[in-house]
């Protein structure tokens, strides 16, 4: 009789360049597991409930593919895992690390655990290019600035190539015990994600089909493209990298392969923009890791006296994009509508809630939490300390977008406003972004009475800018 291995699906919901799911077909009859846990300290958001919901799916009709199935359980991960090795007498359990501070030592203790009671573990890298802890400065420290990080990662030479998933393997005679999607209750209770599908393909196959879109149509003018919100011109992977649909490495060597067609060296295409973005993924993991503290705490201490002025009523105008800057209300629009935003909004939003309105980075970073499809810890910490200020490698403080330039250099036209922000969509271009300067005449003339169909600004930019900046004069931070 063949052995039984437990393949334990986590954040690398895929069947190709899946090292756990090769090593557990090797001669073996295949268990694949999902367990639900909310044991976190960081419990996964509404939006990224609502992706992992459809990427399940996706996942289980792929198994079916190949005359298997998706096992799904919710619980204590370790227990569940001793239950399905009781009932299925699988000696075997092949699973693929993770690199949040909770998911590491979750996984050590059932690693241990299993290894104790003498089952067979097979544990694989595969979420990033490098595991956090084998990047180093010549102190033998880790890292807090990104370009001297990066450039110590491309000095190791990045050559693994992805790996092709079985084409087939044996499923058990009898499966064990299943709950439905449904029972795990992802889904949100209101009615807010109800269109998302228009707009995302989460699984596997939406997460290739994604990935050759972009490489034919944006890839090769990404650097000039990805800061214009109204285009597309970013890859869009980010959650189905976030969930392991795709790996880095499938990526990594897709580009490779299209730059090698296009006769680009390596030494051009990997100094690209885009895989500077894949490299500024590693070092938010690289800096979680070392400092898993970050979450919830500024990396630079002085930051820890920082006075904050909470106003619930701001918080809640910028959650509902109707702060009356329009690219900060756009932006808060479409994440709200989508469960994404565009990455150059990203950071005027939050510099706009952290540095125009004084309110806590960690608020925002809750809120996007929550409602980011792609709702990554390593990356949203990352993010948020950059744009308040405090983190590795930081914006400076003193660094405060104007929201209106802002828009008015990154959405000239006011197509992304227009979208997003359809009550001001006849205002000429040149008053999209700043309507309460708009004369009389032409506010009229556009149908917006403002206050009613568009509110005022609730801050005066260059007077909030005043106030941060004298905020900031008294932590002095280093």
């Amino acid at each position: 009789m063949k052995r039984r291995s437990i393949l334990w699906f986590r954040e690398d919901l895929r069947l190709d360049d899946n090292p756990a799911l090769v090593e557990a077909a090797k001669d073996s009859e295949v268990i694949p597991v999902f367990i639900w846990s909310e044991g976190s300290n960081w419990p996964m958001g509404a939006a990224s409930r609502w992706w992992l919901h459809h990427s399940l799916l996706s996942l289980d009709a792929s198994l079916r593919l190949h005359g298997s199935r998706l096992i799904l359980r919710k619980g204590n991960p370790l227990d569940e895992l001793h239950a399905i090795l009781r009932e299925t007498g699988a000696q075997r359990i092949c699973f693929n690390r993770r690199y949040t501070p909770f998911g590491l030592q979750q996984d050590a203790k059932v690693e241990n655990a299993l290894k104790n009671d003498r089952s067979d573990v097979h544990v694989f890298s595969n979420y990033l290019l490098f595991e956090p802890w084998t990047i180093k400065n010549k102190s033998g420290a880790p890292f807090r600035v990104f370009t001297p990080f990066w450039k110590a990662c491309l000095a190791e030479h990045i050559h693994q190539r992805s790996c092709i998933a079985p084409s087939e393997w044996t499923s058990p005679p009898l499966w064990p015990k299943s709950l439905a999607i449904e029972d795990l209750a992802l889904l949100p209770k209101l009615n807010w994600a109800n269109r998302w599908l228009e707009f995302w393909s989460p699984g596997e196959r939406g997460a290739q089909s994604q990935l050759k879109h972009f490489i034919e149509n944006a890839f090769f003018q990404y650097d000039q493209a990805r800061d214009l919100p109204s285009v597309q011109g970013t890859s869009r992977l980010s959650a189905h990298l976030h969930f392991g649909e795709i790996s880095v490495r499938k990526i990594w060597d897709s580009i490779h392969q299209a730059a090698e067609k296009k006769q680009i060296a390596p030494a051009t295409w990997q100094k690209s923009q885009f895989i500077t973005e894949l490299g500024w993924r590693e070092f938010a993991y690289h800096l979680l890791h070392h400092f898993p503290e970050t979450p919830h705490s500024p990396l630079k201490p002085a930051f820890d006296s920082f006075q904050w002025n909470e106003n619930k009523d701001w918080q809640t105008a910028w959650q509902k994009g109707k702060t009356g800057f329009p690219i900060v209300d756009a932006g808060m629009r479409e994440l709200w509508q989508t469960g994404w935003m565009h990455n150059r909004v990203r950071m005027i939003t939050a510099s706009f809630l952290v540095k125009d309105l004084l309110q806590p980075w960690q608020m925002g970073a809750r809120w996007f939490w929550d409602t980011l499809v792609d709702a990554d810890l390593a990356s949203n910490t990352l993010g948020w300390q950059w744009s308040a200020g405090c983190g590795a490698d930081a914006q400076p403080f003193f660094r405060i977008f104007n929201p209106v330039l802002q828009g008015e250099k990154f959405d000239a036209d006011g197509t992304y406003v227009r979208k997003w922000v359809p009550e001001l969509s006849k205002l000429p271009n040149v008053w999209i972004h700043k309507p309460w300067k708009a004369p009389d005449a032409v506010i009229q003339n556009a149908g917006v009475e403002l206050e009613n169909d568009y509110p005022r600004p609730i801050v005066r930019h260059e007077i909030a800018r005043e106030v941060a900046m004298e905020a900031l004069r008294k932590i002095k931070p280093a």
